[in-house]
């Protein structure tokens, strides 16, 4: 039986108070494949009305949501990470066809997205406050955690599902009813997570989804209702830096995923082996387009020459393809100006100095396919290593000592993940501490876990997701005075 039948055309609209219904003006937007260019749906395109709408719903359903029992929540949790395990290749196929990412890697973001409802289903009931006798004595400090209220999540097209469910699991574990906008390119996972949310028992109100291309119109709505007490969101830090402002207009309390550029240092006492593996999960994951993709490959002069061939080797071997052909691994970029962007930054590079060893031509024909690319020979202020490249391009400087190694993975704004590669664990642990990051893979190359808290530093964003601080994140503390 399916869960999600995107030919039915009410399926593809605005998903408000357990219902479905049209844009309140009638407006629609295409979905395309990216491997093909061919439109393969038209969704509800949410006006501000609508924002407003879902909101409602969402504050209607709140106090009801916030009061039901946290083991009956983790129960509806535990039952839609089920219903996607069960689901996992239909989702699968749905994230294929409107991001473009392989079969495998959208299997892997499938199973990875239920996870985040299976760790949640477990910590729904852990949301403990505590008692202390005040230091003077006079009364007791009773301090409770409440649900934050009605949350707006807003989500990247990279991981369709597995973005959304890291937000919807902390905030309904917690008790929040939410609003999720997802990515105007990939909306089809995220109104079958809503067909699925159903499924599972969620009540009307507490799951909406609206997608729109009006995303300024629709985020300026919702995050000026006086009802949304929590923004999530996950994507660029120029857009974050907009939501903040327009956040601070209510003061909503808000968690921020944005962008990264991520290092990937290499001492030369490193296994290469395991060093160049590491490096193909943490730079092909999802093709590139990912946050947490290693961007710059800082390694150690005494080996570069070798890991930056090794690299090129495992990365011309990868077969670039439709990601419904299951034997593709590296599928087409979201679209069309993705992959010119990219090749306009190896364009930089290689004008800069820089060699190219495997790739770095965009092919012809349809598509928008751009091929495994190292690049070799850079400066340490070549353009390419301020960039976050977000797609699969893998460029190598070399350095001298750790000092050097430190600073060059250092000099950026972001601080999302980082990933050192050494024989030496007292010099691994040692510069984890130093690197700027909220996360440091060590001698490995994937490192997001449901269970660990996700999350970067300087310009990479605020609040952590997953682990019981991402069920924190929809918590707010609060302190009663009492003498017994």
């Amino acid at each position: 039986m399916s869960l999600y039948d995107i030919t039915n055309p009410d399926l593809l609209n605005l998903h408000i108070n357990g219902g479905w219904r049209p844009a309140s003006d009638g407006a629609r937007f295409d979905v395309s494949d990216p491997a093909t260019g061919e439109v393969i749906a038209s969704v509800a395109s949410g006006s501000a009305d609508d924002a407003r709408a879902a909101v409602d719903a969402a504050a209607a359903a709140f106090p009801a949501w916030a009061a039901t029992a946290p083991r009956a929540r983790g129960e509806i949790l535990r039952r839609a990470f089920e219903l996607m395990i069960a689901y996992r290749d239909e989702l699968a196929e749905l994230i294929v066809r409107e991001s473009g990412k392989a079969w495998s890697d959208a299997q892997g973001e499938v199973t990875y997205a239920a996870e985040f409802f299976r760790w949640f289903s477990e910590e729904a009931v852990r949301a403990s406050g505590h008692v202390q006798t005040a230091p003077n004595g006079d009364k007791r400090i009773l301090t409770i955690l409440q649900p934050v209220g009605v949350s707006v999540l807003i989500t990247p097209w990279n991981f369709p599902a597995a973005m959304a469910t890291r937000k919807m699991g902390p905030a309904l574990a917690a008790g929040c009813p939410v609003v999720l906008k997802p990515a105007s390119d990939t909306p089809l996972t995220a109104l079958a997570l809503a067909v699925l949310m159903q499924e599972a028992g969620v009540p009307d109100g507490v799951v909406n989804v609206l997608p729109s291309r009006r995303s300024g119109e629709v985020a300026d709505a919702m995050l000026g209702h006086p009802a949304t007490r929590k923004l999530s969101f996950t994507g660029s830090t120029e857009v974050g830096r907009t939501l903040l402002e327009l956040a601070a207009r209510t003061v909503v309390n808000c968690s921020m995923e944005l962008g990264g550029n991520a290092p990937f240092v290499v001492f030369a006492d490193a296994d290469l082996d395991a060093a160049v593996e590491g490096a193909m999960v943490a730079k092909m994951r999802n093709g590139g387009e990912s946050c947490i993709a290693a961007n710059r490959f800082i390694v150690e002069a005494g080996v570069a020459e070798d890991f930056a061939s090794r690299l090129a080797a495992a990365m011309g071997a990868l077969t670039v393809g439709p990601g419904m052909d299951r034997s593709s691994q590296v599928g087409p970029m979201i679209n069309a100006r993705a992959a010119d962007d990219i090749a306009g930054m190896v364009e930089a590079s290689v004008r800069a100095g820089a060699s190219v060893l495997v790739g770095g031509q965009r092919p012809e024909g349809p598509g928008a396919y751009y091929p495994p690319t190292v690049l070799s020979g850079l400066s340490g202020d070549d353009p390419i290593l301020g960039i976050e490249i977000f797609g699969p391009v893998a460029p190598v400087v070399a350095f001298d000592d750790e000092e050097q190694a430190v600073a060059l993975a250092n000099a950026t704004p972001f601080g999302l993940a980082a990933y050192v590669y050494t024989g030496d664990l007292a010099r691994a642990l040692r510069v984890s501490e130093r690197i700027d990051a909220g996360m440091v893979g060590v001698n490995r190359g994937f490192i997001s876990d449901p269970a660990a808290p996700f999350g970067g530093v300087k310009q990479s964003g605020l609040g952590r997701e997953g682990g019981h601080e991402g069920l924190l994140e929809f918590l707010e503390a609060k302190y009663i005075a009492v003498d017994w």
